[in-house]
């Protein structure tokens, strides 16, 4: 079996063995705007003039991906490499794909391509770049363009709109005033989009933009937010007490904190994906729940009474729209549930604290909380609190194994099942807090304080 080699090596062979044969054959797209901008590219995908069933019959293993389009991945050191026949797009079926293709030169195929800095083509035999779009001088200028006229582009595939927003965020470019002002007037037409796409989309923009809050502020700027996200829309406005918030509005308060997000590039007990999602929904709740009511001063203030709980259950609804994976969602969703109960850490009983930490998701809701006094009124007291805590416990588990079962109860002659939870549950506790020193003294109160006579 081939040892697996680096993708650029691998699409190297795929252009030489192709060139070999007589044929054109370039580095395309993506990969091509990545090295010019000295970074490393994902993937490479190839550009030739050789058709389907010519790739093909070249390398023993393909797959035909896109045959009809003209796309075949070539598999070369167990990299997968896309090899698309140069082509024009005919027609258009679902706002995401031609009807058809029609073969055609390298010219003409940079032109059917979405942005100019993603249409180059560049030989790695010759070392030579060619350019038809003008993309190396937008790539100088820092411009997120489109290749022609920006409108025709949309409607050729609406998702380029995201993509737009995407790559102006991830690189730091500008955008175009001519694509921005298409990208507004089009912006309802993203709702053709499958859900899949769109958070492909969103999550890189979230996860791979050294400002995650200005791309989210650019989406509902241009108005595509209010089609892939509404429930976000009404945070925008909704005003937040200002002792507590002195950053601004609920919409402010989350684009600071995903903005604050930046840097958390490998993360231990989560994935970017679901800190940035949590950051998003934390407060969807805040909006539909504000009311004026007394603070702790007795003071009129507006509050956002259960936000937590509602969030939860909103953050449930368009995690599923869109199609995030259940662990995923469930400790997103746990994270939205659980951030206001941080006020409450330094008055938590041992027990508590001890399932609150040990819980599947602690470490997202940690990290949430962290930022979220940070983007707010930057007090970091319970967080420095539970930090200390952890270290203190740090040799022992958080959660230990419980000294006594159910089979310990029936024994005892417990037999009522709602019962012998309870008394479990209050064992378990008991245990944890440190109340008894030993199995034995724990059964020694069971039995003195409970009677299975009757079962209660």
């Amino acid at each position: 079996m081939h040892k697996k080699t680096q993708p650029h090596v691998s699409a190297l062979k795929v252009v030489e063995r192709l060139q070999d044969q007589g044929y054109l054959a370039y580095f395309a797209g993506g990969c091509v705007r990545d090295e010019k901008l000295g970074r490393t590219p994902k993937d490479y995908d190839v550009a030739t003039n050789a058709r389907p069933a010519e790739i093909e019959a070249l390398f023993p293993q393909t797959i035909p991906i896109g045959r009809a389009f003209g796309v075949i991945a070539v598999i070369v050191d167990q990299n997968l490499i896309e090899v698309a026949t140069f082509r024009k797009d005919i027609g258009i079926s679902d706002g995401r794909h031609p009807e058809t293709v029609a073969f055609c030169a390298a010219q003409e195929d940079a032109q059917r391509r979405d942005f100019t800095i993603n249409g180059m083509f560049f030989d790695p035999v010759t070392n030579t770049l060619h350019d038809y779009v003008n993309g190396q001088r937008d790539l100088e200028r820092k411009v997120i363009i489109t290749i022609g006229d920006p409108v025709e582009r949309f409607q050729e595939d609406h998702l380029r709109m995201l993509r737009a927003i995407r790559f102006t965020h991830t690189l730091g470019f500008a955008l175009d005033p001519d694509t921005e002002a298409a990208i507004s007037t089009m912006a309802h037409l993203i709702t053709h989009i499958s859900a899949e796409r769109i958070e492909l989309e969103l999550t890189k923009m979230l996860t791979e933009s050294a400002r995650p809050g200005d791309a989210l502020a650019h989406l509902l700027k241009v108005g595509l937010l209010q089609h892939i996200l509404p429930e976000i829309i009404p945070m925008a406005g909704q005003k937040q007490p200002p002792q507590f918030h002195p950053e601004g509005d609920v919409f402010e308060h989350v684009v600071l904190m995903l903005n604050l997000m930046n840097g958390q590039a490998s993360l231990p007990a989560f994935t970017l994906r679901e800190l940035a999602y949590a950051i998003l929904l934390h407060d969807v709740g805040k909006p539909a729940t504000a009311r004026m009511g007394p603070g702790t001063d007795g003071e009129l203030r507006i509050r956002f009474d259960g936000h937590a709980s509602l969030g939860a259950e909103m953050a449930e609804t368009i995690l599923t729209r869109l199609k995030f994976p259940n662990k995923e969602r469930k400790h997103i969703v746990d994270a939205v549930r659980g951030h206001m109960r941080f006020m409450d850490v330094p008055n938590m009983r041992a027990s508590t604290l001890r399932k609150m930490i040990g819980a599947e998701a602690f470490g997202l809701e940690l990290e949430l909380h962290r930022i979220d006094c940070l983007g707010s009124h930057g007090m970091l007291d319970t967080y420095d609190y539970l930090q200390n805590y952890m270290a203190a416990m740090a040799n022992e588990p958080i959660l230990p194994e419980p000294w006594l079962r159910g089979n310990d109860l029936l024994e005892l002659g417990f037999t009522e099942g709602r019962l012998i939870g309870r008394i479990l549950k209050e064992a378990y506790d008991a245990q944890m807090e440190d109340r008894f020193a030993d199995r034995d003294a724990l059964l020694d109160w069971v039995r003195s304080s409970h009677r299975p006579a009757g079962n209660e």
